[in-house]
């Protein structure tokens, strides 16, 4: 029963733009799979699915294998339409995002893998990133900045 359904989970985020564990359990439910939100989120957690955001305020999730291709895009919608700015003191760079957007732009800045950053809290509009060295702030801006256009 578990992998019938999940791959039908597999199936459904292929085929519809599925953003919440709703939506995922009453697609299951018209495919006669019932079932619970705490198992969805299991299996959410077994699949590796992840979010990404695609449009405006949209975001949908999608298995391991699709993320590299999405991302990239995703990448340069998230940072180029909800960054607001980034300054550095010592060995943290403050960035300011759109309100509600600061943990999409974390995720991104995380996916983009840049060497030097030690970690990334996010708050509801503000990300401290967390800098091994703090000569690397200024690159490290740098390359956040050219993973979009402006």
């Amino acid at each position: 029963m578990k992998k019938k359904r999940q791959d039908l989970i597999l199936q459904l985020i292929s085929e519809f733009d599925v953003d919440t564990h709703q939506e995922l359990l009453e697609l299951l439910e018209k495919n006669d799979i019932h079932t619970t939100q705490a198992t969805i989120s299991r299996d959410i957690r077994q699949l590796g699915l992840t979010k990404v955001s695609y449009g405006v305020n949209k975001h949908r999730y999608v298995a391991p294998n699709t993320v590299k291709s999405e991302e990239n895009s995703s990448y340069k919608h998230v940072l180029a339409s909800c960054l607001v700015s980034m300054e550095y003191s010592e060995n943290i760079i403050v960035i300011k995002t759109n309100a509600g957007m600061a943990m999409a732009v974390g995720a991104t800045i995380d996916a983009l893998s840049i060497d030097g950053i030690m970690g990334c809290i996010a708050g509801d509009d503000t990300i401290f990133l967390a800098i091994r060295h703090k000569e690397e702030a200024p690159n490290i801006i740098s390359r956040i900045k050219s993973a979009y256009p402006e």
